[in-house]
């Protein structure tokens, strides 16, 4: 069992930066691919970024560029880093990590989720 624990969202104006953390507890998961989502009210929730046991990454068309997943696997940590932040990033964005081996950008090919933290974003 894993628990994740996401935080650093917040409310920014366009063209700002947040750095979002997700701390894992009760399995060390240095072996894990962990992944960002991300869901706005009345949508579904969408790939953002991945990043694989070997620190491969892989990013949504609509995040590339602007955003960096990173992994400290001392402290159990990945994080995702927003630069120029648009108005459309606004939404709830979940870590989440136990992938079941077929399809990266899908959500349900995760087992465990965190309670997600809200990313506003101001025009």
């Amino acid at each position: 069992q894993v628990q994740l624990v996401e935080s650093g969202g917040g409310l920014v104006q366009a063209g700002g930066s947040l750095r979002l953390s997700c701390a894992a507890s009760g399995r060390t998961f240095n072996t894990y691919n962990v992944g960002w989502f991300r869901q706005a009210p009345g949508k579904e929730r969408e790939f953002v970024a991945v990043i694989t046991w070997s620190t491969s990454t892989k990013y949504a068309d609509s995040v590339r560029g602007r955003f960096t997943i990173s992994r400290d696997n001392p402290k159990n940590t990945v994080y995702l880093q927003m630069n120029s932040l648009k108005p459309e990033d606004t939404a709830v964005y979940y870590c989440t990590t136990g992938y079941t081996g077929r399809d990266l950008t899908s959500p349900y090919e995760y087992s465990y989720w965190g309670q997600g933290t809200q990313v506003t974003v101001s025009s």
